[in-house]
């Protein structure tokens, strides 16, 4: 897996948190004894149901899959970049806002 993935999986999850979600990450596996689905030690049944009744929106992202990360072409600077929005536009949304 290329590091360029695994950390723009990092900074998705960061974001998410930051959005006051949850994240639940781990090995997915199906429990033998009970054929329920777990991701690390949490069974996924019981994880969703904290959620019953509300809209939610959830990414599934495998952080084993060698597929290389595409690059892109920024909407706003032009510049080409790889991860999930552009290294050169987001330094300069954050000095602008005096981070």
């Amino acid at each position: 897996m290329s590091a360029y993935r695994k950390a723009s999986i990092r900074q998705l999850a960061t974001e998410a948190y930051q959005l006051d979600g949850q994240v639940l990450t781990g090995r997915a596996r199906q429990n033998t004894d009970s054929g329920r689905w777990m991701i690390g030690d949490t069974p996924l049944e019981e994880w969703l149901a904290r959620y019953e009744g509300q809209d939610l929106t959830c990414i599934l992202i495998s952080s084993e899959e060698e597929r290389p990360m595409e690059s892109r072409i920024c909407q706003t600077c032009g510049r080409e970049y790889v991860g999930t929005s552009c290294p050169y536009c987001r330094e300069v949304r954050l000095r602008l806002r005096g981070h």
